[in-house]
């Protein structure tokens, strides 16, 4: 990775849940125009939940009083979003990361997010197995590569590479004693320091807001969409 990479940073803030999956997926079919890596933090305006694209909504909604329920563009399994910090990172077509291999990406991200803990005083350390979860205590298990702190999950990612780029969606169940603001902190200046990324700025324009406004209204608020398998 050459010295002195810029990369976006996008901070949206709160917003409902269809919207927020549309903005991600928008983000991944724009990937090329924006022309650098993305790190996109938001939040919720509702508590909902998140599922992956293969699983099947009956499931989910037998796991979960949480509404609504949306079906990412990612794989991965159910997330609660009652509690969680959430981001996303897009790489745009020709990238050094899109040219990685699934688990390799998911690795190189998870040290990343490792190392932010580490800088907050967490010590956090990467899963080298999988451990199965019950149905619905979907961060009691965890997957090789996810992070994990004194026998628990603090982290988790899916991720959809295609032609537009690569797309990793991240879930983070926060440790008590440290502020939200100083975790996204230390993420941006983790790789600051070990990759040496320059951070600029993003505005949502008008052509990414509405395109993932018409995601949000035409696929992932309706049925036809979450309810399909």
């Amino acid at each position: 990775m050459s010295a002195r990479e810029q990369w976006w940073l996008l901070q949206t803030g709160p917003g409902p849940a269809a919207f927020n999956i549309a903005l991600d997926e928008a983000l991944l079919e724009h990937a090329a125009q924006l022309g650098r890596p993305v790190l996109r933090f938001y939040s919720w305006t509702e508590h909902a939940a998140t599922f992956g694209y293969f699983q099947k909504f009956a499931d989910v909604a037998a796991l979960t009083p949480l509404r609504p329920l949306v079906r990412r563009v990612t794989g991965g399994g159910f997330v609660p979003h009652d509690a969680d910090w959430t981001y996303s990172f897009v790489t745009p077509p020709g990238h050094a990361w899109h040219a990685l291999t699934a688990q390799e990406s998911y690795r190189k991200l998870h040290e990343w997010v490792r190392d932010a803990f580490a800088r907050t005083g967490i010590d956090a350390a990467l899963a080298d197995n999988k451990r199965a979860a019950a149905p619905g205590r979907c961060f009691a298990g965890w997957e090789r590569f996810d992070v994990l702190a004194h026998g628990r999950k603090l982290a988790g990612a899916a991720q959809r590479r295609n032609r537009s780029g690569l797309l990793i969606q991240g879930s983070v169940q926060p440790p008590a004693r440290i502020a939200k603001a100083d975790w996204q902190k230390a993420l941006c200046d983790s790789v600051h320091e070990k990759w040496g990324v320059e951070w600029r700025a993003m505005e949502l324009d008008g052509a990414l807001r509405d395109r993932a406004a018409a995601l949000a209204s035409a696929k992932y608020s309706q049925a036809s969409h979450n309810e399909r398998r």
